[in-house]
């Protein structure tokens, strides 16, 4: 009785184990040390944040009539200058990984200027808020000036790091996409908190 001949199987192509395996690439935006640094300060901030609500919460009627005082419409007219100036800075990372470097310091100038435009109402904020009486005599406007403050000194450094951006990006020899995601990241951590901002003092009743 003969034995049935074996029938050849095709070989299955090899694939290699890093095919198999690799996963897509995650790319933090940025420094590390940026990172760290805007996280930090989110967390003092969030101190500072739930200290307020707590003297809020122990006399909500002095503080509400506080409020009453502040101006609304140029609150709201910051908060939209600053959402402009973060979507100045998102559009120009993608420009300069694209290797569009004149497009994308023309995008960074663009969110500075926002950011000098913010700085110069607020200063006008408090000097009628000064004139008119609204001193740190008042707990509110205590909290109010240090939380406004603290965050305008922050604006300012954070016109600095896109200044040094820009001149980053106008050196060939020094164009680095870390250097302007960066300066995004912590420009965005400065909208993000004068949005909170805006909200507790502001908004809330």
């Amino acid at each position: 009785m003969n034995r049935p001949s074996s029938i050849p199987v095709p070989a299955q192509t090899a694939i290699p184990v890093t095919a198999r395996t690799a996963a897509p690439s995650r790319h933090l935006p940025g420094d590390r040390d940026m990172w760290v640094m805007v996280l930090g300060d989110m967390l003092i901030f969030g101190g500072y944040f739930v200290i307020f609500m707590i003297y809020r919460s122990m006399t909500p009627e002095a503080f509400l009539e506080a409020q009453q005082h502040l101006d609304v419409d140029i609150g709201v007219i910051n908060t939209v200058v600053l959402l402009t100036s973060s979507w100045f800075v998102a559009l120009s990372v993608p420009a300069v990984r694209n290797g569009r470097h004149e497009h994308g310091i023309r995008l960074v100038y663009a969110a500075g200027a926002c950011g000098v435009l913010f700085t110069a109402l607020k200063l006008y904020e408090w000097c009628t808020k000064i004139t008119g009486g609204q001193t740190n005599s008042e707990m509110f406007y205590s909290f109010y000036y240090v939380l406004t403050g603290v965050h305008l000194l922050h604006v300012l450094i954070g016109l600095v790091v896109l200044g040094v951006v820009a001149r980053e990006l106008r050196n060939p020899a020094r164009r680095r996409v870390s250097m302007v995601e960066s300066g995004a990241v912590y420009w965005h951590m400065v909208d993000l908190l004068w949005v909170v901002i805006f909200a507790l003092l502001y908004v809330m009743r």
